[in-house]
């Protein structure tokens, strides 16, 4: 010890001080953490006391049933239909009905007049030259493949199993189809709100549409989520999407396509935070461990920033702004830490975004990442696979002379 330069001496105690290894400390899966015992631990269960949650009774029942009892327990005397009672338990049986198809036949008749001989055909019903499923059909298997995600397999299946229906792939694929105009509509003012927002944010991931290799792009602001399938990861989505409005502030993370949309961008903190995780595991510097720290302070900053005035979040910002540049100016030897660095610095004037805009800019974009399960507070304009998709070559496909892609 007495032997060891300064430098060395602060090295060796950072790398004591350092936390093991877990997954919440490093990018570790969960399963490899070792579980601690705990003292005095209780078994699981209600504890003594616990008030019970029951079902609450529902408000309006389809059918009473009253148990009354016939005889007496004590001297097995009768009761009369009209002895008095009290009602001391309600309890409620809850079922489904059988569903079965309600099939409506329409028939159409021929009459021949008896003054002139002619015969007068009644009009033809709309069914006759339509679909032969009702609306309720055609809502429920698109709220199925939709939202539930089912293969067109798996979605006749159901039909056939639950409701003794039997629904072709190809009467699937028209009812989909039918269903484009009423899309459109929603799809226009989802975007309409999109394109007149202040703070957008938008992430893009890859997806399988018709065999292809392709990509799910999202974009939302406080009101409004679009969803956006194209074969391509290029800027011209973002341009398509954004038809010339530029937001004051764009969330996004640091992928290139996702640059210089708005005003001002706040770039996703999490991921610049797995980054750090991941250096400092992997890598021989402490340099991603003093990352990881300033960005848990940004966080912590974030979570409570309602609570602070404007001069006081003005001062933590410019304290973050500071201890920062130093981060950035530091000397390091490990190439994991000099590339995340780099990457933060080529970011520096996107971090603190969310600091000018209390309230209104999140510092990361997660909320991008989970916009795939619908918010009913929010417009969603989520186009099927086989709605509103744009080719290489930028025309729309013609969905009657192709085939989604099944899973």
């Amino acid at each position: 010890m007495q032997q060891l330069s300064k430098e060395q001496l602060i090295e060796l105690v950072l790398r004591l001080q350092r936390p093991d290894k877990t997954s919440r400390t490093s990018s570790k899966p969960p399963s490899t953490d070792k579980k601690e015992k705990r003292e005095n631990s209780r078994p699981g269960g209600a504890k003594p006391g616990h008030e019970p949650h029951n079902r609450r009774l529902a408000d309006n029942p389809d059918e009473f049933r009253d148990h009354v009892p016939s005889v007496c327990e004590a001297c097995g005397g009768s009761f009369s239909s009209d002895a008095g009672r009290e009602l001391i338990g309600e309890y409620d049986e809850i079922e489904i009905p059988p569903v079965k198809p309600y099939v409506i036949r329409h028939r159409r008749f021929a009459c021949r007049c008896g003054h002139c001989g002619v015969e007068a055909k009644a009009a033809a019903p709309a069914v006759a030259t339509t679909t032969p499923f009702g609306p309720r059909i055609h809502a429920l298997a698109i709220y199925l493949k939709g939202f539930q995600a089912l293969s067109y397999e798996r979605l006749r299946g159901l039909f056939r199993d639950a409701f003794g229906l039997d629904v072709s792939e190809g009467a699937l694929m028209n009812m989909f189809i039918r269903s484009h105009a009423g899309f459109e509509v929603e799809a226009s003012k989802a975007k309409a709100i999109v394109r007149a927002a202040k703070v957008v944010a938008s992430d893009e991931t890859g997806v399988r549409i018709e065999g292809t290799n392709s990509h799910h792009w999202v974009f939302h602001c406080k009101d409004a989520v679009v969803h956006q399938p194209d074969y391509s990861r290029a800027a011209r989505v973002v341009d398509d999407m954004m038809a010339g409005h530029v937001p004051e502030v764009w969330i996004s993370d640091r992928y290139s396509a996702q640059q210089n949309h708005g005003e001002r961008h706040q770039t996703c903190l999490a991921h610049l935070a797995r980054d750090a995780a991941f250096a400092f595991q992997h890598g021989s510097d402490d340099l991603p461990l003093r990352f990881k720290l300033w960005l848990g302070k940004a966080f912590d900053l974030a979570q409570a920033i309602a609570d602070f005035a404007a001069s006081t979040l003005g001062r933590k910002k410019r304290e973050l702004e500071k201890q920062l540049k130093a981060l950035l100016a530091a000397p390091t030897r490990c190439d994991l830490a000099r590339e995340l660095q780099a990457k933060i610095g080529r970011a520096r004037d996107q971090l603190l975004t969310f600091c000018d805009y209390p309230g209104e800019v999140d510092l990361t974009n997660n909320t991008s990442e989970r916009t795939s399960l619908r918010d009913p507070t929010k417009n969603h304009q989520r186009l099927p696979r086989h709605v509103g998709r744009k080719s290489r070559s930028g025309r729309a496909h013609d969905n009657r002379h192709r085939t989604a892609q099944r899973r």
